[in-house]
């Protein structure tokens, strides 16, 4: 988590005391960021009531499995300026919830919130590289306020007021790009890489509208934009965990490879819960599910795709 004041000094909050003595003692992270140091009005600590204590504005960034337990402890040290950002890609573990219902069925309803999203890769933003991303809220003021924050020459912000469409297409495309690695680890190429691509696109609209998103978030950063980058490229954790179950690989060894979160899967179950409640069609998301729940083997999840009947394309 980051907390950021209205100057320029940033704290970073870790639950691990022996991490966050690490990045103190050699200026970077070691483990994920080798080679890129922080800069010098970045400060750490273990502690959380002194992160949240640091400044109004929070940013969090963990997996959405913890996102609602974090929600619970700092709910408690909020004052009645506090307003919640987070980076975190997901839905709630516990019943499929869109993260912001889940802040506002902890903090409550009242407190401002916005969801950071689109194609965004660690390593290439550390590294200076032009990026983009989205910036959905309810509150106009507070998505314009976070932006004129983060916004610099080689990092682009753009506001949106569909919370909801944003959130959708960041927990999504993961499961897709599942999909898309099985795909290339089965050696089926860049035409069924394209289609996956483009049909899981329409998979997301469905769900998405049905939440009540807009139709044109998901043209946007926050959906063609981060589809495309997990789906093509193999920094995406979730790619490359697909890629392992293609090549034959059984999941705990290919998570083991990784040994990061990976989101695509929890998002895959909750994605497909979500579309037999709403009766939403996902035909991609659920071949995914099946592979990763019930352990159908990825050649007969492609061979189920490519025998489904026959049907008009804008359907």
């Amino acid at each position: 988590m980051q907390a950021a004041r209205n100057g320029c000094d940033t704290l970073l909050w870790g639950h691990n005391p022996k991490h966050i003595a690490s990045l103190k003692q050699t200026g970077e992270n070691s483990r994920y960021l080798p080679g890129v140091h922080f800069p010098k009005n970045l400060q750490f600590t273990d502690n959380l009531g002194e992160a949240v204590a640091f400044s109004s504005v929070l940013l969090i960034s963990v997996p959405s499995h913890a996102f609602r337990d974090t929600m619970a402890q700092i709910k408690p040290m909020l004052s009645e300026s506090s307003r919640i950002a987070w980076a975190t890609k997901g839905f709630d573990c516990q019943d499929g919830s869109l993260l912001s219902e889940v802040a506002a069925q902890v903090l409550g309803a009242n407190i401002e919130s916005a969801a950071l999203s689109g194609p965004t890769f660690a390593q290439e933003v550390a590294a200076d590289l032009p990026t983009a991303l989205t910036i959905a809220s309810t509150s106009e003021s507070f998505a314009a306020q976070l932006s004129e924050r983060l916004h610099n020459q080689r990092f682009r912000i753009y506001t949106s007021n569909d919370i909801i469409g944003v959130q959708v297409g960041g927990a999504c495309k993961n499961v897709l790009a599942i999909a898309a690695g099985i795909a290339d680890g089965l050696g089926f190429g860049a035409n069924t890489r394209a289609a996956l691509i483009t049909r899981g696109l329409t998979e997301i609209m469905r769900l998405g509208i049905k939440l009540g998103g807009h139709a044109d978030t998901f043209m946007g950063l926050a959906g063609l934009g981060d589809l495309i980058l997990t789906c093509t490229d193999n920094q995406s954790r979730n790619r490359r965990f697909g890629l392992a179950l293609g090549q034959g690989k059984d999941q705990q060894h290919a998570l083991n490879e990784i040994n990061q979160e990976v989101e695509g899967i929890s998002a895959a179950r909750e994605a497909y819960r979500l579309s037999q409640k709403y009766g939403v069609e996902m035909p991609i998301t659920e071949q995914v599910y099946k592979v990763l729940f019930e352990h159908l083997p990825p050649k007969q999840a492609v061979q189920n795709l490519l025998t489904r009947d026959q049907k008009s394309e804008n359907l």
